[in-house]
């Protein structure tokens, strides 16, 4: 997978969960992060609080479920 293929899946998707991505893509978390880390630099992709994520704080959840991402630039 290259950087435009996330690319492409985040536009479409607008909001996804990294786990999405990882069953998406098959590929590991961590790499995932830091293809999603360049787009982050560049202004187009956020990483949502946890807080935003699920809602609660009781910190339960498995990171790779909890943790989104959003294309913000269209």
């Amino acid at each position: 997978m290259i950087l435009s293929d996330l690319r492409s899946y985040l536009k479409q998707q607008h909001r996804v969960a990294l786990a999405d991505l990882v069953t998406h893509f098959k590929m590991d978390a961590d790499a995932l992060r830091g293809m999603l880390g360049k787009w982050i630099k560049k202004g187009h992709v956020r990483k949502l609080s946890r807080e935003n994520s699920c809602g609660t704080s009781c910190c339960k959840c498995d990171s790779t479920l909890t943790e989104l991402y959003e294309w913000v630039d269209s």
